[in-house]
């Protein structure tokens, strides 16, 4: 083989280990960026579960922020079926959760909102809502009916 050949097969494999070499590079740093974007944003721990590495248990959704006035969760969560009565839902200020309050008492009511009834599901789509929130909620919705 003559030198111009050698200098050239040199020439031809030492472009392409770089380009090997380049495109490994690359694909090492594509696959990083790819495994970075994918990460979950958060986690979700159960509260109770130690294992989630808080020591303890985990926080709720509305820890910390202030309580919500029954009117603000009313107007967010349940004017959609409650202002129109759809769904066989106590129509707001109907006089029925009035009515509803006498029969099973506040309590009552609070269970039921908590667990849901009929196609209302459970704490009316605020999943975030404390039982507190819930209790103020149901007494705004009572206070409407006088």
């Amino acid at each position: 083989m003559n030198k111009l050949a050698a200098k050239a097969a040199s020439a031809l494999c030492t472009l392409g280990l770089s380009v090997a070499l380049a495109t490994s590079v690359y694909a090492a740093v594509d696959r990083d960026a790819i495994i970075e974007r994918i990460q979950p944003h958060g986690n979700i721990c159960v509260e109770g579960d130690e294992t989630c590495g808080l020591g303890g248990p985990a926080p709720t959704a509305s820890a910390g922020a202030a309580a919500r006035s029954g009117q603000d969760i009313y107007n967010r969560f349940c004017a959609a079926c409650h202002a129109t009565g759809i769904l066989e839902a106590p129509k707001y200020g109907s006089g029925v959760m009035s009515a509803r309050a006498a029969e099973k008492g506040l309590d009552g009511l609070l269970a039921t909102s908590i667990s849901g009834i009929g196609a209302m599901p459970p704490k009316g789509t605020c999943n975030d809502c404390s039982d507190e929130e819930l209790e103020a909620t149901i007494q705004y919705m009572i206070d409407a009916d006088n």
